[in-house]
């Protein structure tokens, strides 16, 4: 395919942080009477903003989480992140090796975000190339944020390859007319049966970005010998 450019996700893609994520929301949600496992965070909440959070605790369990939650919630884990969180193996390499425009789209705050990418080396790649979901009138699994960034980087849908780890990041992008790859090689993700759903086939999956050329060696700049 002819690709103009690649969006990739953030949290569970480029940073190894959903562990993290999903460890701090679970006890968060315990302080306040909510009590759910990963299972349930996975299902539920992966890859999606907090206003999914709070609706889904509310209809679930009738519990109105208060208005501090986000802000103690968001604190916690950037606090987890100064001394757990790391970029995903290979995923610096290969950003670097592209030889096509690329971005990041992601449900994350601009403040995670920012936090983010600055722990694990990542900052300097991607300025000027963020987009989050604050920006959208919907985020995922609406393919809302992905047009946002096509649009915003001058390329057409068709033209465009997301890499996503999630379910509403995979759905969005195969609403809005991309191709998606899902990377299952994440932490968050490690002897999970990742069970297929209805409608969501991505175009390709792998689980080690040493293998991400492989199938399409021409994204690769041609000075950049393949990742080992």
């Amino acid at each position: 395919m002819d690709i103009g450019l690649v969006i990739f996700d953030c949290d569970g893609v480029l940073v190894d942080s959903e562990v993290l994520a999903v460890a701090v929301l679970i006890a968060e949600l315990e302080r306040v009477g909510v009590t759910v496992d990963e299972s349930f965070v996975h299902r539920n909440f992966l890859g999606r903003s907090f206003a999914v959070v709070r609706d889904v605790v509310l209809r679930e369990f009738g519990i109105a989480l208060p208005e501090s939650f986000q802000e103690e919630e968001r604190a916690r884990l950037l606090s987890a992140f100064e001394t757990g969180l790391h970029p995903v193996p290979g995923a610096i390499e290969t950003v670097m090796a592209l030889r096509v425009p690329y971005c990041l789209a992601t449900s994350s705050t601009p403040a995670r975000l920012a936090r983010s990418l600055e722990l694990t080396g990542l900052a300097p790649l991607f300025e000027g190339r963020c987009f989050t979901s604050g920006q959208v009138a919907r985020g995922k699994p609406a393919p809302d944020l992905f047009l946002f960034a096509a649009a915003s980087m001058g390329v057409e849908p068709s033209r465009c390859l997301v890499i996503e780890d999630a379910e509403p990041g995979l759905r969005a992008a195969i609403d809005a007319g991309m191709q998606v790859w899902h990377f299952t090689g994440a932490s968050h993700l490690a002897g999970r049966s990742l069970e297929a759903t209805p409608g969501l086939r991505p175009h390709r999956r792998f689980d080690n970005f040493a293998d991400f050329y492989t199938t399409m060696p021409g994204l690769r700049q041609d000075c950049c010998e393949t990742l080992t």
